[in-house]
C-alpha cells in the first residue's frame, strides 16, 4: 500500500520538526515549507493526500492559500492550524471547505488523529459496518424464522436497508453477496407473510393491522391538519425507503425528522390502485361503487389516476375537514419551476398536495434507454441518480423555501419498485394487462406455486370484470414473461425496476413527517 504524503506549510516550520519526525516514524512522508506560495508551488509539482496549513503566515495567509488550492484541487483535504480562536476566522476557514480545524499549540497525537479522521475514516467506517453486519447476520436470520408481525418486518427491512447503504461502497464483494442473499431470503419470507395476512387486514375491523394505502390519510395526515399548521404533502411516485435515506442528509440541513414511519401498500402496488386508494381513503371496488365517474378500468383509454384531487376532496369531506386544499402534479422540469416560482401563493392553503413523478419516470427510462441503464447499473447507482436529481430539483428548492415558514412537511409515496431478475412464464389472451409484476384476466395459465393468485378478486376489493377474472402477483425478484419470444423479453427486462407485485421494496412505503429547524 502506498505511503500517505503530507504537505505542511507553517512560517515556524522548524519548531515543528519533532512533529514531523513523529509522523515519519509512523510511516508518513512529510514535505515541510515556510510559506503559502511555497506550498502552492509544491502542490503543482507533487501529489499529496492531505495538507496542513498555518492560518497566520506572512505574505499569502493560510485562508488565501486555502482558497487558491481549492480552486484547482477542490476535493483535497486541507487542515487549518491557527493560534486564533476568533469566530470570524473559523467561519472563513469552514466556509472554504476545510477538512479539519486545529488550535495551536498542537500535539503530535492531535495531528495523527486528524490524519486518521480524514484519511482512514471511510475505511474504518466500512470495517465497522462489515463487522456489525457479520454480528447481526445470524440474529436477522433467526428472527425471520420466528413468527413475525407487520412491526417486525418494518424493523428487519429498515435494518437491511441500513446495512445496504453503509456497505454500498465496500470493496468486500463477499459481504455484499451475503447481504444480497439475505435480502432475497427476507423477500421470499416476507411475500409469504404478506399473502397470508393481507386478506385479514382488509376484512378485519380491529386494531391489529398496519396502516394501508387507503387508511394513510385518515390515520397519519388528517391528524396533522388539526394542529392548525400548514401541511405540505409531497408524494414522490415510486420512492423507496432506501432512496429516502439517500436524500435525508440534504433535507436534514433544513428540517428535523419528527417521525420516520413505514406503511404498507395495497395490491397491486401500482399507481392506479395504490395511489387512488390513498387519495380516496377507499379500496378499488369501493371507489368504483361510490364514485364510478372517477374510476377507470385498465382496458379503458387515458390516465387511470386523473381524479386524484377529486377523490382527495371527497375523503376530506367524508371526515368533516373543511380546509383549503391545493393540488399540483409535477410531470416535467417546467411544471416544477413554475410551481417553485408560485410557492408563496400556496401558503394560503391549509393542505398542499404536490405529486412528483420523477422517480417513476426514471425507472421506466432505465428500462427503455441504454444510457440510463448504464448510469443506474445497480442499486447504489440507482440511489445516486435519484439523489443527484433531488439535489438539483424544484422539489428541493421548495423544501428549502418552506424551512423558514411554520409548516409541517410529509414525504411519502404510493408504492416502491424492485429490481427484477427471474422470469416466470405466464400465458394469457390479448386482453391481459401489460404490467410485469401482476396480471389479471379470465384466461391465465401459470404454475400456481410460482405466484400469489387471487381467484375471487372481490374478497380483496379488486374489480371483477367477469365471472372468471383472477389476479396473479409476482413475488421476490420475479417478473412475468410470455412464451412467445421468451428469451428476448426475459433478457430485455432482466435487472429493470418494476412494481405491481409483492416485495419489501414495493410494499413497505416511507412516510416521513418533518418540521423546520
Amino acid at each position: 500500500m502506498a505511503k500517505v504524503r503530507i504537505l505542511w506549510a507553517d512560517d515556524e516550520i522548524d519548531l515543528l520538526r519533532p512533529h514531523i519526525i513523529f509522523l515519519e516514524e509512523k510511516g508518513y512522508i512529510v514535505d515541510a515549507v515556510n510559506s503559502g506560495n511555497e506550498a502552492i508551488d509544491m502542490l503543482d509539482e507533487h501529489t499529496y493526500d492531505i495538507i496542513f496549513l498555518d492560518e497566520q503566515m506572512p505574505g499569502l495567509s493560510g485562508i488565501e492559500t486555502l482558497e487558491k488550492m481549492k480552486t484547482n484541487y477542490p476535493n483535497l483535504p486541507i487542515v487549518m492550524i491557527t493560534k486564533s480562536e476568533e469566530e470570524a476566522i473559523m467561519e472563513d476557514a469552514i466556509g472554504s471547505n476545510i477538512a479539519d480545524y486545529l488550535i495551536k499549540p498542537v500535539k503530535p497525537t492531535q495531528i495523527l488523529l486528524s490524519l486518521k479522521r480524514n484519511l482512514d475514516n471511510r475505511k474504518l467506517a466500512e470495517e465497522k459496518a462489515t463487522m456489525s453486519y457479520q454480528q447481526q447476520f445470524r440474529a436477522i436470520s433467526m428472527r425471520m424464522m420466528d413468527r413475525m408481525d407487520y412491526h417486525d418486518w418494518v424493523d428487519v427491512y429498515k435494518e437491511l436497508v441500513g446495512y445496504e447503504i453503509k456497505l454500498e461502497k465496500s470493496d468486500d464483494e463477499g459481504i455484499i453477496e451475503v447481504l444480497n442473499m439475505q435480502k432475497k431470503e427476507a423477500n421470499s419470507t416476507f411475500a409469504k407473510f404478506y399473502q397470508n395476512s393481507y386478506k385479514d387486514w382488509l376484512n378485519n375491523g380491529g386494531e391489529d393491522k398496519p396502516v394501508l394505502s387507503h387508511t394513510l390519510l385518515k390515520e397519519k395526515v388528517i391528524p396533522l391538519l388539526d394542529k392548525k399548521k400548514k401541511v405540505f404533502f409531497f408524494l414522490i411516485d415510486n420512492l423507496r425507503f432506501d432512496q429516502w435515506k439517500a436524500i435525508q442528509p440534504l433535507i436534514e440541513q433544513y428540517f428535523r425528522v419528527k417521525n420516520e414511519n413505514i406503511y404498507y401498500s395495497i395490491l397491486p402496488t401500482t399507481t392506479q390502485y395504490a395511489r387512488n386508494a390513498l387519495f380516496s381513503g377507499l379500496m378499488p371496488t369501493e371507489i368504483k361503487k361510490a364514485f364510478p365517474k372517477y374510476w377507470k378500468e385498465e382496458y379503458e383509454e387515458g390516465s387511470k389516476n386523473q381524479f386524484e384531487e377529486e377523490l382527495l376532496l371527497e375523503q376530506l369531506k367524508r371526515f368533516g375537514k373543511n380546509v383549503k386544499v391545493s393540488y399540483n402534479k409535477v410531470l416535467n422540469l417546467n411544471t416544477g419551476r413554475k410551481l417553485y416560482e408560485n410557492i408563496s401563493n400556496l401558503m394560503r392553503y391549509d393542505l398542499n398536495v404536490i405529486v412528483y413523478n420523477f422517480v417513476d419516470m426514471l425507472s421506466h427510462a432505465r428500462t427503455e434507454m441504454e444510457i440510463i441503464r448504464e448510469l443506474a447499473d445497480n442499486e447504489p447507482a440507482y440511489r445516486s441518480l435519484m439523489l443527484s436529481w433531488f439535489e438539483h430539483s424544484s422539489l428541493f428548492d421548495i423544501i428549502k423555501y418552506l424551512s423558514s415558514h411554520n409548516v409541517e412537511i410529509v414525504i411519502t409515496t404510493d408504492h416502491g419498485s424492485i429490481r427484477v431478475s427471474d422470469p416466470v412464464k405466464i400465458v394469457g389472451d390479448r386482453n391481459v394487462n401489460t404490467n410485469l409484476r401482476y396480471k389479471f384476466g379470465k384466461s391465465l395459465n401459470y404454475k400456481a406455486n410460482e405466484v400469489f393468485e387471487i381467484k375471487d378478486p372481490e374478497q380483496y376489493y379488486l374489480p371483477k370484470l367477469n365471472v372468471s377474472t383472477r389476479f396473479v402477483f409476482a413475488r421476490n425478484e420475479d417478473f412475468f414473461a410470455y412464451p412467445n419470444n421468451y428469451n428476448y423479453y426475459a433478457n430485455y427486462y432482466k435487472n429493470t425496476f418494476q412494481h405491481g407485485g409483492i416485495s419489501m421494496e414495493e410494499v413497505l412505503i416511507p412516510f416521513i413527517v418533518l418540521s423546520p429547524k
